[in-house]
């Protein structure tokens, strides 16, 4: 370590001293604050989904079917697109400016849908919608992850992306009052219904106001007098809301900030400087992407073409595999920080692609019922989620701080691209010829898939439980960490040339 350190470079322990804190109420209040997305999203594909039936009445918009479809397309291509665009901002302009223009975007989408008066219109307006739900997966979980101690970061995270699923049954729960036309006239219960998600996001965006910026971003662009103004004001509201001294931090990252990271520079660091966390990542958001957009997207028709249940009862279905969905990550997520990433994240793609494959050959030979097919797939989906929540997880915290959110923005994407675009497609083709054998087929297909995910992180995942960001992906612009030999100074008088 040089001791003369030159002009353009600073020091400091900002990443340490948030990794060493304990959870508290703060801690919550980001969650709340920011884990919100995920639940509007979850709401948002439900509500559209349960509304389709409706938008085909001539006394509604008169949708045509293919109509419907597009619908769904339009709100993916924002996500897309809105992954990616607000990415680069997230990371030029930092995490709190994007957090708030995201959702915001979010609102009025939701607000303009349920105005809407043709298709033409609908689509603009749910393509809005998803260019705002796309920027706030790139913005959120890096502000969470750079927010959260570390050895709470893989619970935090799974808790956060499992939650999507509260947002599916409060979407079902909701349909079967506003879409009921002698509670509301049909042309009123569909727009109502996007009224609860613009409702809510209002109500987190006032939230917000409250969650500072990261203090590691910050760091990495050379603001280190607000960046170490937030990080004591954070330990105050801590120690004081916990009862407990804070820990002294020794460790410290020496960086060269202010230097925009080109797009050149992105691509290098994913593809020569880790080739392997690309692929790694690349298997794990393809293969749950497939598997839940193949599924999910298709639940309602399978109940319905196979097992005879009516529309208006699907709803019942969805609530107990959305249960499901959300324990898993919540009841797993700790062993994600105390077992490993690595152990936890291979057990549950290849657990829960070999319960499929079972269930599979059960449906194949005709032995299941509509309730035995709900059961199976439920338990399916407890180990699935977890493991498909993780692989945002892994996406998220392996690559360097300066590239953070475009990174998720990636992954995101193609994820998206796969499992949005090919499986539901794949499954349609697949129930309307209304052959067992061709279904049970396309469901080995997307259980050989999360197999194949699991193996790929046994031979290329990252052991990143209880580390700081730091550690996981040294960042670009850091010219060393190390550790001081003498006892740690005052925070306040932290070295900055």
């Amino acid at each position: 370590m040089q001791q003369d350190i030159q002009k353009n470079e600073l020091k400091s322990r900002i990443p340490f001293r948030l990794d060493r804190l304990p959870f508290s109420r703060w801690h919550v209040l980001v969650v709340i604050a920011l884990g919100f997305t995920w639940i509007l999203d979850g709401l948002e594909v439900t509500m559209v989904g349960v509304i389709g039936s409706v938008l085909i009445s001539p006394k509604t918009l008169d949708f045509t079917s293919a109509e419907v479809g597009f619908v769904a397309t339009a709100y993916l291509i924002g996500a897309v697109i809105g992954s990616v665009f607000f990415a680069e901002l997230t990371d030029i302009h930092g995490r709190k400016k994007l957090f708030m223009v995201t959702l915001s975007v979010y609102i009025l989408g939701t607000v303009f849908t349920a105005f809407s008066f043709n298709f033409p219109s609908f689509f603009l307006f749910r393509f809005i919608t998803g260019l705002g739900i796309g920027g706030e997966y790139a913005a959120i979980n890096s502000a969470i992850d750079e927010l959260m101690p570390s050895k709470y970061r893989g619970r935090i995270d799974l808790a956060i992306n499992g939650s999507w699923w509260v947002g599916t049954i409060v979407g079902s729960i909701g349909s079967l009052y506003l879409l009921n036309t002698s509670i509301f006239p049909i042309n009123l219960g569909w727009r109502l219904s996007f009224a609860i998600g613009a409702i809510l996001a209002i109500a987190v965006l006032l939230i917000r106001r409250y969650v500072p910026e990261s203090p590691r971003w910050l760091l990495m662009h050379g603001k280190l007098d607000e960046a170490r103004e937030i990080t004591t004001n954070i330990e105050d509201t801590v120690s004081k809301s916990t009862g407990k001294d804070l820990e002294q931090v020794s460790r410290y990252i020496t960086i060269k900030p202010q230097r925009r990271i080109r797009a050149k520079e992105i691509v290098d660091t994913l593809f020569k400087k880790y080739p392997k966390r690309t692929v790694l990542g690349l298997s794990l958001m393809a293969g749950q992407a497939f598997l839940y957009n193949a599924i999910f997207f298709t639940y309602a028709l399978v109940l319905k073409v196979f097992y005879g249940i009516p529309s208006d009862e699907i709803g019942y279905f969805i609530i107990p595999f959305a249960v499901g969905n959300f324990v898993g990550p919540l009841v797993l997520g700790k062993l994600f920080d105390t077992r490993g990433r690595k152990l936890m994240i291979s057990f549950t793609y290849i657990f829960s692609g070999a319960l499929l494959m079972l269930t599979a050959y059960l449906f194949y030979i005709g032995v299941l019922n509509a309730v035995t097919q709900t059961l199976l797939w439920s338990i399916i989906f407890f180990f699935a989620s977890a493991g498909a929540s993780s692989a945002y997880l892994t996406v998220s915290e392996v690559f360097p701080v300066e590239m953070r959110a475009m990174a998720i923005a990636v992954f995101y994407s193609i994820g998206t691209g796969i499992g949005g675009v090919l499986a539901p497609s794949l499954f349609g083709i697949l129930i309307a010829s209304k052959s067992p054998f061709s279904l049970s087929m396309g469901y080995l297909l997307g259980a050989s898939l999360m197999v194949i995910s699991g193996i790929v992180e046994i031979f290329l995942g990252v052991k990143a439980e209880k580390k700081s960001l730091e550690d996981v992906a040294r960042p670009l612009t850091a010219e060393d960490i190390e550790s001081y030999n003498k006892e740690p100074v005052n925070y306040n008088n932290e070295e900055a040339n």
